[in-house]
């Protein structure tokens, strides 16, 4: 067959260890055989970004700037074990970091559900997508171990104008202290990049924090949200026929545990850190859920929501054979390949990556399994096979649709 002709560029950012090597067999055995891929390729391994002295994240993260569409490989973020390991002359800081810093993305994680996988919230019957504000907080906070008793003040000093000073605590003992910050700014592009998301996914958005007891910080977040909804985007749900949900992060909590799922849930950044893998866990692997990165301006990054799965590639390097499950992976080369073709108007770009997610679901359906999932399944006797094994298990469910 004649391969799917591209007319512009996705970006393609290769990662590190067990995901790199599934990176490849995807490639080879997916994408390669059935479509011309255009791609600007740019290696973020961490030795190739150490090479560089990181600045191939930053070239790549740019490079998405411009294209408005990449594929992104799982990357190792190092500590001082990596350091070691890798010989690195500096602890890099996390390229998805780096990236979203660029792009002044949101994160959307959302979970890839089949019939034969039943989520642990039993009434849970559509997958449910976190939107995690990725900047600020207690991520980007100053810390201090306080070591004796002492006053702890809070100091702002304006460009123009007087300095202004709060009284945190009068400490009596020793103990630690947290400063942590956002930006207006970066709200108003989560605010927008959550309400596009929810119009170009016709589903309703809930947002959740804590203005109650945090009035001027969290309260911050929710008046940036009604202000930016009423003024921009307020008709437009309406005509669209979806709605837009404010209440305090408990209220949220006990009200995603009762519903049937179906909704994009915006969360600030540490509140989305722990309840997507909250969500993923109890819809059943972290390994089935899809990740993108999208921006106020419409650039996408798609990506695994996993790690480099190191355990693995450790077996992997001794020559064993490993069941690791690229199924996260796929989705988001399919993600891209579909956002690429959306927007260049190619539909038989579009089509292929539908039709790639259709064919590794219903391998999956067919009980051809890597090892995470068999423990999961109901209703069918699962095989366990290695990682090889089942991309070409899609490949043959592919070409069949082809």
């Amino acid at each position: 067959m004649e391969k799917i002709r591209m007319t512009t560029p996705l970006v393609e950012m290769d990662g590190d260890e067990m995901t790199r090597v599934l990176w490849k067999m995807i490639k080879d055995e997916l994408i390669l055989p059935f479509v011309a891929l255009k791609a600007e390729y740019y290696d973020l391994g961490l030795p190739h970004r150490d090479e560089t002295r990181d600045q191939v994240t930053m070239d790549a993260a740019l490079a998405n700037k411009k294209y408005g569409v990449s594929v992104k490989c799982a990357t190792i973020t190092p500590n001082a074990q990596r350091m070691d390991e890798y010989h690195l002359h500096e602890m890099w800081k996390s390229p998805n970091g780096t990236i979203r810093a660029v792009l002044d993305g949101t994160v959307f994680r959302a979970p890839i559900m089949i019939d034969c996988i039943k989520p642990v919230v039993k009434n849970w019957e559509k997958p449910i997508t976190i939107a995690r504000h990725a900047y600020g907080d207690i991520y980007k906070a100053t810390e201090l171990r306080v070591p004796d008793e002492g006053k702890a003040q809070l100091l702002y000093t304006p460009k123009n104008g007087q300095p202004q000073t709060l009284d945190i605590y009068n400490f009596e003992c020793p103990g630690v202290l947290q400063g942590q910050f956002n930006k207006d700014t970066s709200i108003e592009s989560f605010a927008r990049s959550c309400f596009a998301y929810a119009l170009d996914q016709k589903q309703d958005l809930w947002f959740g924090a804590k203005d109650t007891i945090s009035k001027q910080y969290d309260g911050e977040f929710k008046a940036v949200f009604q202000r930016i909804y009423d003024a921009e985007y307020k008709a437009k749900f309406e005509a669209a026929g979806i709605t837009y949900f404010y209440s305090l992060i408990d209220d949220i909590v006990a009200r995603v545990i009762r519903s049937k799922g179906g909704f994009i849930w915006a969360c600030k950044n540490y509140d989305g850190d722990v309840m997507s893998d909250m969500v993923s866990t109890a819809f059943g692997s972290l390994a089935m859920m899809t990740s993108v990165l999208v921006s106020p301006d419409g650039k996408y990054e798609y990506e695994a929501a996993h790690g480099t799965v190191t355990r693995h590639y450790y077996r992997w390097q001794k020559g064993e054979k490993t069941s690791t499950n690229p199924i996260a992976t796929i989705f988001a080369w399919s993600g891209a390949l579909k956002k690429r073709g959306e927007l260049d108007g190619l539909l038989e770009l579009v089509s292929f990556g539908e039709k790639l997610e259709a064919a590794s679901l219903q391998t999956l359906t067919d009980g051809i399994m890597t090892k995470d999932l068999c423990n999961l399944a109901e209703g069918i006797h699962p095989v366990e096979v290695d990682s090889e094994s089942f991309i070409k298990a899609i490949r043959a469910r592919l070409e069949a649709t082809l």
